[in-house]
């Protein structure tokens, strides 16, 4: 993202977006997992939750995230977890669901290593990252 132009159409193309046009500016020791997860806790406590899908779907992706932080995940639910962001993409009455939707599938498409290797070191007995909030 150094030399990325920050254009609605550019960051389009890269599968990213300006959402509202608010910028987060992070350094390398940010805990991205931890971050994206904090994103998903504040989206569940938005939802009005008059729509299935973001009412079920925030909570269940908080939950999930909050478990890849801890390194407590099963490998095979980041995959689940992808899924259920494209099942509430698209399919809410406003743009909540695809608010919260959209950091998680950056962090699966861009962080998966960093998702693995956190999911490995708590298996092996490594010390992982910082556990949740």
């Amino acid at each position: 993202m150094r030399d990325a132009i920050m254009d609605f159409d550019y960051l389009r193309e890269q599968q990213s977006g300006l959402g509202t046009a608010a910028i987060i500016v992070m350094d390398q020791s940010t805990d991205i997992i931890k971050a994206i997860w904090r994103l998903s806790k504040f989206y569940k406590h938005e939802s009005c939750g008059q729509c299935t899908p973001c009412r079920e779907g925030t909570g269940w992706m908080m939950r999930v995230m909050e478990r890849l932080v801890t390194g407590e995940a099963d490998a095979e639910e980041i995959d689940m977890l992808f899924d259920v962001t494209k099942q509430v993409e698209g399919h809410t009455i406003c743009a909540l669901g695809d608010a919260a939707a959209w950091p998680i599938q950056g962090l699966i498409r861009n962080f998966r290593d960093e998702i693995e290797d956190r999911i490995r070191h708590k298996r092996t007995g490594r010390d992982n990252a910082v556990a949740a909030e």
